[in-house]
């Protein structure tokens, strides 16, 4: 089972609705959440847990009466004792949260403009030349990342020097572009797993 939850109206990022949260979740998320200087992070970081919580309680039997508390693996990933996967990203428009009994990574981009120096240094061969034939070279590269990025959160890695080579075969993914918002997403699953990427 998977579920996959994407909020993008941004309009509810106000200090008012940030103080609201601070109630609603853990000790441990609201210093987390505190420890970003400026309202977004604020705001991002306390309304993916709530998502993540609302995720767990409606669809995978958690105690809503409960904070999660998080552990974290050695490359920093998030992770809940005997507790399904997760994966959680944001960007300036959406925030996007993932959750599933097997291993899954997402991550979501706003498309804006990009570098050569960016795209030499994260792009294979193949990949670059894929983005300069592209009628669309921002939307191109992001969509590229959001898979990259996605699977390395799988692999639970997070962005490393294997940035080049992520897309090894090692994961199916799936990406959603929102054009309209200037958003795209990417799903990631380990292909050795019978599960197809469902709920985008």
């Amino acid at each position: 089972m998977q579920k996959v939850i994407i909020f993008d109206d941004m309009s509810q990022c106000t200090k008012e609705t940030v103080q609201k949260m601070l109630t609603l979740v853990s000790e441990q998320r609201r210093q987390q959440a505190m420890q970003f200087k400026h309202l977004f992070g604020q705001f991002a970081c306390l309304k993916a847990y709530i998502i993540l919580k609302d995720i767990l309680t409606n669809f995978f039997g958690f105690n809503e009466k409960g904070h999660i508390h998080f552990n974290y693996g050695k490359y920093g990933k998030p992770y809940i004792i005997d507790g399904p996967h997760f994966s959680i990203s944001h960007c300036r428009e959406a925030i996007a949260v993932a959750v599933s009994n097997t291993p899954i990574g997402i991550d979501i981009e706003n498309v804006r403009h990009i570098s050569e120096e960016l795209i030499k240094k994260t792009m294979n061969n193949a990949e670059q030349k894929m983005i300069e034939e592209s009628s669309n070279r921002e939307e191109a590269f992001i969509t590229i990342w959001t898979k990259k990025e996605a699977v390395l959160k799988m692999h639970g890695t997070g962005i490393n020097d294997n940035i080049i080579n992520a897309l090894d075969g090692s994961a199916e993914t799936k990406t959603i572009s929102h054009k309209e918002k200037r958003y795209i997403y990417s799903v990631a699953t380990p292909t050795n797993i019978n599960q197809t990427i469902t709920d985008l």
